[in-house]
């Protein structure tokens, strides 16, 4: 009895140990002076059985539960599946997976720990970030002899829709490792450790088969060092596998290093922020870093973007990991937005080297393609006809913000063939088809056949801008005027076709007869993205959207929840993206309508540490706050979605490296009084921005690192109320005007940012503004946040008028601030918190149940002296 107590206190210590560890390990390393602020990012957690966990590099991919088991990828080889520990004491043999007690996760590597009641074992899953291998270390503290054993299925299969020839699994005394194969000798694979031993292969004969393989990591206790797995391929030869394999277990510890300062690295040079919202601070983190491990490296295809990752299970389809062009388009934006034009720049020129002959950009390329007669033989490869325009839009974008208008003249014949493509989709009106081209947003299912949708029509007519900014960057003016006029006329068709007066909203889109669906869509804010819509029709369709039947918290629904077309679990006719919540957001910011889309952004930001740590996934629920089934639970586009969202659109960020010009335009959350941003690039020039708000001045210190000049426009929004006194850099009168809009008002200044720290200053009175608290409900659970779903002031900015939406019989809050500038509320009740601030107690009618109700709160505000 008394061994098995020290046993335990063993066990407890132990575990205490590796859990200090974990936090050693998440802090924040002391940076030498003058370098830029990285955070150390680190996400810990209980472990959830169910929830995805990977380890990926651009050559290989790790994934998993957070339990196990685990698949491993070589791109595009499948190698193994269901690899699981065993954990081997003097008198017992335990799976590993219910032993499982916490996950954490750092961008280069993961780790579970795992404990029982005399040992506690950390395994660390780790993939090298340009290496064909995969490594996993097992380190131990026991109370009596440990010994782990390793399990696995045997799969090797190349990536959908390719297969190998007949394969084949043998045991290598010398590597200590199995060795895999193919009949025609076109990759090899291995799989051990340099203290493997005692293997049992899989066998199969007449009368008995064993499927699973495995092989001991022998004894491991204190002071041992870590057991190491490797597994490593090659393409070419079984040598060089062997060296790969070689290599990793030799250089893990160096190679892990690496990978960590890797990661530090791109969070470095790319543009950093600090907020006061911790949870979207890190979520903003893991976005760049999630973004970042999306680039893949294909020994027969090149490197590209990735769409996402997930599990095959007996299958050969990891998620959405191989490339897709509207995936790598969208995502693209966000990487400009980072600045991260190099990886902006791969991902285009993938799909440059794909392009189609007649100008069509591509929808899909299997990790396998090489494979297969992909292009001729599946309908997959040029499905979708919004590639295309997205392929202008984001070609401008990196070239604009980057000043790389070489990649524009040396890719100019690309450039041309898809902008003679689209004009070759187009209908006899001029708008952009569907039909007979490809799919637009919309795949299948209830919502079709259509001509064209809004949302493909919208990005045919933002193409055309694109591509007269594209024609000047080539130097043909001429071209660009014209095009520049057939943007005008477009955008002008655009809000005549799909316009339907009578219910205020936007047709998701033209039927086969040209009829307008009447039916809301979130695929409406694409076009908003774009700053195609008319202000005041885009308002009524935002307030639209806003409400609860398109709304949930954990994002937005395709369409209305009352629809008769809609399905929680339809993948296009009801789900909730992160994609469209994204779109969402950054579409009502420009239209600066920041109450909604601060809670879009939220909600997306929310998502990153809740499912698979530090990721988003692809598809959830319409009704509840559940993934769907099928989701892919590392999504690239989806991470993109918090970036682009906070950068464009809260921050209303635009670099033009090509005038030497970044516009700051800020919708700030009314809970924020200051953030920095660092790293934002312009030209040559790096510029830092620290933004402080008090209750009678904005300021904005500001400088430049590097050379050339660097203009920049601030233009924060404030209250439609607020009076603006006066705008000066260090102490010194500077011109300003005022854009003013139906929610809210813009002071806009133009002044250059020297080498030298100084300060603007906007000085004001009268500031006014809302936020709603927001958060996720237990997983499972429907949504429960407060909407608001439209804002209207009078005339004298004396009133203001919000039409909420909550379920019956809450209570609500609202923060408010400039409390004290109200006379009187109706609808709420007003409670002051000290310092000018407030809040709205709001209580929705009814009985509490599930039902959504609507109420009017109505806002006086007093007369400005």
């Amino acid at each position: 009895m008394n061994e098995h107590r020290r046993a335990v206190r063993a066990a407890a210590h132990l575990l205490l140990g590796i859990l200090l560890l974990h936090g050693s390990l998440a802090a924040a390393p002391r940076e030498p002076a003058g370098e830029p602020r990285v955070p150390a990012l680190s996400l810990s957690r209980p472990v959830r059985p169910w929830e995805f966990l990977d380890a990926v590099g651009m050559r290989a991919g790790l994934f998993g539960r957070e339990a196990g088991p685990f698949e491993a990828w070589i791109y595009p080889l499948k190698i193994l599946r269901e690899m699981t520990l065993q954990f081997k004491t003097a008198d017992r043999v335990m799976p590993a997976g219910p032993l499982a007690r916490t996950v954490t996760v750092r961008p280069e590597s993961a780790d579970i720990l795992y404990a029982s009641d005399g040992f506690a074992v950390r395994q660390t899953l780790f993939v090298p970030v340009d290496e064909p291998g995969i490594v996993v270390l097992i380190e131990a503290e026991s109370a009596g002899p440990l010994e782990v054993l390793v399990s696995f299925r045997r799969d090797v299969q190349l990536m959908w829709p390719a297969a190998p020839g007949a394969t084949s699994m043998t045991w290598d005394d010398g590597l200590r490792a199995f060795v895999f194969g193919e009949e025609e000798r076109r990759f090899f694979a291995l799989f051990g450790s340099p203290s493997g031993r005692d293997p049992s292969p899989e066998y199969f004969t007449n009368q008995l088969s064993k499927e699973e393989s495995s092989f001991s990591l022998g004894r491991i206790g204190h002071g041992d060092g870590p057991k190491v797995v490797v597994i490593a391929a090659s393409f070419r030869s079984e040598i060089e596998a062997a060296e790969t394999y070689r290599r990793l277990a030799a250089g893990h510890a160096d190679l892990r290093r690496r990978g960590a300062a890797h990661f530090a690295a791109y969070l470095g040079r790319t543009v950093r922020v600090d907020l006061p919202d911790r949870d979207l601070q890190a979520a903003y983190d893991w976005s760049r870093i999630s973004l970042a491990q999306g680039m893949v490296a294909n020994p027969f295809l090149g490197t590209g973007l990735v769409a996402g990752y997930g599990t095959s299970g007996i299958g050969a389809r990891p998620g959405f990991a191989w490339f897709f062009g509207r995936d790598a388009l969208w995502s693209s934006l966000a990487l400009t937005a980072i600045g991260d034009f190099a990886g902006a720049r791969t991902a285009l020129e993938f799909l440059i080297k794909h392009q189609r002959d007649d100008g069509k950009m591509p929808h899909e390329i299997a990790q396998s393609a090489p494979f297969v007669r992909w292009f001729e033989d599946y309908p997959y490869g040029y499905a979708s006809a919004d590639a295309t325009p997205l392929f202008l839009l984001a070609a401008r974008d990196y070239a604009a913000r980057s000043g790389d208008v070489a990649f524009v003249k040396e890719n100019r014949a690309s450039l041309v063939k898809a902008h003679e493509f689209l004009r070759s989709m187009r209908d006899e009106r001029g708008l952009a088809r569907n039909r007979d081209v490809g799919h637009g947003w919309v795949e299948g299912g209830p919502l079709l056949p259509v001509r064209t949708e809004l949302y493909q029509s919208g990005l045919g007519v933002a193409a055309l801008r694109a591509m007269a900014d594209l024609a000047r960057m080539m130097g043909d003016e001429e071209k660009g005027e014209a095009l520049d006029a057939e943007f005008a006329r477009g955008k002008d068709l655009l809000n005549e076709a799909f316009w339907i007066p009578g219910k205020k909203i936007y047709a998701f889109a033209l039927d086969e007869k040209g009829r307008r669906v009447e039916r809301a869509s979130v695929l409406a804010t694409v076009p908003m993205w774009f700053d195609l819509l008319d202000a005041e029709k885009a308002g009524a369709m935002i307030d639209r959207l806003a409400g609860a039947d398109h709304a949930a918290d954990w994002g937005m629904r395709i369409i209305s929840s009352r629809s008769d077309l809609y399905d929680p679990a339809g993948y296009h006719f009801g789900s909730v993206w992160p994609l469209f919540t994204g779109w969402a957001a950054v579409g009502e910011y420009r239209y600066h309508r920041e109450l909604p889309a601060f809670a879009n952004l939220r909600a997306n930001a929310a998502l990153v540490p809740d499912g698979a740590l530090g990721r988003a996934t692809e598809v959830l629920s319409g009704d509840y706050y559940e993934p769907l089934s099928t989701s892919s639970p590392h999504q690239i586009w989806s991470s993109a979605m918090v970036i682009s969202p906070l950068l464009r659109g809260l921050f209303g960020l635009d670099h033009d490296a090509l005038a030497g010009r970044l516009t700051f335009s800020p919708h700030v959350p009314a809970a924020w009084d200051s953030f920095a941003l660092d790293g934002l690039p312009l030209g040559d020039a790096v510029l830092s921005l620290a933004y402080r708000r008090t209750s009678d001045a904005i300021t904005l210190e500001m400088r430049r690192d590097g050379p050339g000049e660097a203009l920049l426009e601030f233009a924060p929004a404030v209250s439609p109320r607020a009076e603006i006194l006066g705008v000066e850099v260090d102490g010194r009168p500077v011109p300003h005007r005022l854009e003013a809009t139906a929610v809210d008002q813009h002071v806009v200044a133009r002044v250059p940012v020297g080498r030298e720290r100084s300060v603007l200053t906007i000085r004001l009175r009268d500031d006014f503004g809302l936020e709603v608290p927001a958060g996720l409900p237990p997983l499972g659970e429907p949504g429960r946040n407060l909407r608001i779903v439209s804002e209207t002031w009078t005339g004298d900015r004396g009133r203001l008028a919000l039409e909420v939406e909550g379920l019956s019989g809450r209570r609500y809050e609202i923060a408010v601030r400039g409390a004290d500038r109200i006379t009187a509320v109706e609808g709420a009740e007003l409670e002051a918190t000290g310092g000018g601030a407030g809040r709205l107690l709001v209580r929705t009618p009814g009985a509490a149940d599930r039902t959504w109700t609507r109420r009017t709160i109505t806002i006086r505000l007093r007369s400005r002296e």
